[in-house]
């Protein structure tokens, strides 16, 4: 039986083969490409349904096509754990998140960063009848890694 860190190798090296992009990918598996990216790196649970497109599309073994229903232990990214409660929701969104931002952004733009100095934010309540959200919109300019 595969690991689940293999599948999310397997499933990088297919996608990379197949020439494939999230969104192509994620309208196979019938949900967003930001969830589905989340999911195929190893991030979310997939039901039967969707990690049998899945498996087809990318060409894994059943092992593999099982191995994306199971609830994956989330947390990708090996940082020290804060303990402020707010604090840690934002590492905890990072955590899971961030191998799909990674990919999102280096997908669209190549390699390179988001800016955390040329950055835009806007926090804002929203009301909501079954308790009010926070709505954080970040915007940051894309920096390409030079060559030299």
């Amino acid at each position: 039986m595969m690991t689940r860190a293999e599948v999310t190798e397997l499933v990088v090296t297919q996608k990379l083969k197949k020439g494939l992009k999230w969104p192509a990918i994620a309208e196979v598996i019938g949900q967003s490409k930001e969830w589905t990216a989340a999911a195929l790196l190893g991030q979310m649970t997939m039901t039967a349904e969707q990690a049998q497109a899945a498996g087809k599309l990318l060409d894994l073994p059943e092992d593999a096509v099982l191995q994306l229903q199971v609830t994956p232990y989330k947390g990708s990214l090996p940082t020290a754990i804060p303990t402020d409660p707010l604090i840690y929701r934002f590492y905890e969104l990072v955590n899971v998140y961030g191998t799909t931002f990674k990919s999102l952004i280096h997908e669209e733009f190549g390699d390179g960063i988001m800016s955390a100095i040329d950055f835009k934010m806007d926090l804002a309540r929203e009301n909501d009848p079954a308790g009010d959200r926070v709505r954080i919109v970040m915007s940051g300019k894309f920096l390409p890694y030079k060559q030299y």
